[in-house]
C-alpha cells in the first residue's frame, strides 16, 4: 500500500491537549457566562438542507457555504454545460451550516410547540465557510451563540452587552464594543434616494475596516449608486461627538425618514438603558458598522480587541422576522456570537491563559512492582472518587524515567508506595515544586490533595 501524507485541509487544524485546555476554558468561561444568564443548550446537526441555508447571508455568504454532494449517482441525467446554479442544485441537496443563527432559527419553527417563548437558547458548535484562510480566518472554526426569541423589548440587547461585558472580563480582554442600528442604515439608503440598494450600502460599508473609504466608495460606484449618492454618504462616514451628540444629529438628519427616525430612537433607548448599567468595557455607537448579513434589521454589535490587531471576535444583532422564511412570521429575535478562534488567538498574543491549564494530572504513583502497585491502584481509585486527577504510571520502570515523565507533564505532586510505605499502610507525597515531601496515610493524603 502506498504511504500516504500526513495532512489536513487548509483552514482546518489539529488541537495538542494544551491547545484543548486552552480552547477548554474559553468555552467553560463563555458557557458559564450564558448559564448566569438564564439561558439553555441546544444543538443542531452539522449539515442542513441547502434550502434552509441558501439566500440567508447574502451574495457574499451563499457563495461561502460548504455544499455536499448527494449520495449515489447523482450525476446522471445532469447537462453540467449548463450555468453553474443550475447544476448545483441538481447534485447537492445539503451544505454544512455557516453559522448557528439560521439553523437555530429552523429549529425554533420545528420545535415551536417544545418550546417557551420569550426562548433563550445558547450553543457552542462548529460552523464552516469556504472563505480563503488567513490569520483568523478559518473554514472550520468553533461559534459560541446566545439568542432570545420572541420578544422585541430592548433589554435583550441590554443584556447581550452585558454578557459580552462579563466575559471578556473574565478572560482578561480590553475590548471595545461597536454598536449601529440597520433601520439608521435603512434610512440612509432611503434619504440619498436609493433605498433599493440597502444591501449592496451595507455590505460595502462593512468592509470599510479591511479596504478603506476610497475603495468603498469605489464599491458603491460598482454596484450602481451615482457619485451623488456616494457623495451624499459622507455625513455617516464622518458623523463625530459623544454617542448623545451623534444620535441627535440622526434624530434631525431623519426628520422626514420614518425608518431612519425609529433607528434612532431605538439606539437612544439602548444607550440610555447601558448607561444606567454599570460597565466595564468601552462601548461607542459607529454608524460604518453595517455587519454584511442581510437577515438584520434592528441593533447589531461587534465586538474588537484594543490590544490585538485582529478582526471582530464577537458579533450580532436584531432580527425581526428570520423565522418567517420557514412559516413562523413576525416573531422578532436578537443574539450575539463569540468567535472562540479569534479569542483564543488573542488570548495567546496577550499571553493571558492561566498557567496551570496544561496540568492534566494533579498527582502520579510511582510504580515499584506488582504488590506496590495494586496499593496504589487502591489508593489511585480513592482519589479518583473525590475527585482528584491521577495517574499511576503503568509498568515499574527506572525511578529517573518515572520522574523524568513527571517533570514533562507538570506534575505537581508524585507518590510513593515503597516497601516501608505498604508495610504501615501509608503513602509518601513529594511536591515537585519546592522538593518537600511528607509521608501520610491515603486518607491524609486525599484531604491534602483534594
Amino acid at each position: 500500500m502506498a504511504t500516504v501524507k500526513c495532512s489536513i485541509p487548509k483552514g482546518t487544524r489539529d488541537f495538542l491537549p494544551i491547545e484543548m485546555a486552552r480552547r477548554n476554558y474559553i468555552f467553560d468561561t463563555i458557557r458559564s457566562v450564558f448559564r448566569a444568564f438564564a439561558f439553555e443548550p441546544i444543538e443542531t446537526p452539522s449539515l442542513e438542507n441547502l434550502s434552509t441555508l441558501m439566500g440567508k447571508y447574502g451574495e457574499e455568504g451563499d457563495k461561502l457555504l460548504f455544499k455536499v454532494l448527494n449520495s449515489g449517482n447523482f450525476m446522471e441525467n445532469v447537462d453540467f454545460q449548463q450555468d453553474y446554479h443550475k447544476v448545483a442544485p441538481q447534485i447537492c441537496d445539503r451544505g454544512l451550516r455557516y453559522d448557528l443563527t439560521v439553523p437555530f432559527a429552523r429549529f425554533v419553527v420545528q420545535h415551536r410547540d417544545q418550546i417557551t417563548f420569550p426562548f433563550r437558547r445558547y450553543q457552542l458548535q462548529p460552523v464552516w465557510r469556504a472563505d480563503r484562510p488567513q490569520k483568523g480566518r478559518y473554514r472550520e472554526f468553533y461559534q459560541c451563540d446566545a439568542d432570545m426569541i420572541g420578544s422585541t423589548s430592548q433589554l435583550n440587547e441590554l443584556e447581550l452587552v452585558q454578557m459580552i461585558d462579563m466575559v471578556f472580563g473574565k478572560l482578561g480582554v480590553n475590548v471595545v464594543v461597536k454598536i449601529n442600528n440597520r433601520k439608521v442604515l435603512a434610512g440612509i439608503a432611503e434619504m440619498i434616494g436609493a433605498p433599493d440598494k440597502i444591501v449592496d450600502i451595507t455590505v460595502a460599508i462593512d468592509k470599510l475596516d479591511k479596504i478603506g473609504l476610497d475603495n468603498v466608495r469605489a464599491e458603491l460606484a460598482e454596484r450602481g449608486l451615482t457619485t451623488e449618492q456616494i457623495s451624499a454618504l459622507d455625513p455617516v462616514f464622518s458623523l463625530t461627538g459623544s454617542t448623545e451628540q451623534k444620535i441627535s444629529a440622526l434624530e434631525q438628519m431623519f426628520a422626514n425618514v420614518e425608518v431612519g427616525a425609529k433607528g434612532a430612537a431605538e439606539l437612544k433607548e439602548l444607550f440610555g438603558l447601558i448607561t444606567a448599567s454599570q460597565m466595564h468595557c468601552d462601548i461607542e455607537l459607529d454608524l460604518t458598522l453595517a455587519r454584511g448579513l442581510n437577515y438584520y434589521t434592528g441593533a447589531i454589535f461587534e465586538v474588537k480587541a484594543k490590544d490585538v490587531q485582529i478582526g471582530s471576535i464577537c458579533g450580532g444583532g436584531r432580527y425581526d422576522n428570520l423565522t418567517g422564511i420557514f412559516g413562523m412570521p413576525d416573531v422578532s429575535g436578537v443574539g450575539i456570537s463569540f468567535g472562540a478562534d479569534r479569542i483564543y488567538d488573542v488570548l495567546t498574543e496577550l499571553d493571558a491563559f492561566p498557567k496551570d491549564l496544561a496540568q492534566a494530572a494533579t498527582v502520579l504513583f510511582i510504580n515499584f512492582g506488582p504488590a506496590e502497585q495494586a496499593a496504589c491502584i487502591r489508593a489511585a481509585a480513592q482519589l479518583r472518587a473525590e475527585g482528584v486527577a491521577t495517574l499511576v504510571y503503568p509498568e515499574a520502570a527506572k525511578m529517573k524515567k518515572q520522574m523524568d515523565y513527571a517533570n514533562r507533564k507538570g506534575v505537581p505532586f508524585v507518590a510513593f508506595i515503597g516497601e516501608s510505605e505498604l508495610q504501615n499502610g501509608t503513602v509518601t507525597l513529594k511536591n515537585m515544586t519546592d522538593g518537600s515531601q511528607q509521608t501520610m496515610t491515603v486518607d491524609e493524603m486525599v484531604c491534602r490533595l483534594k
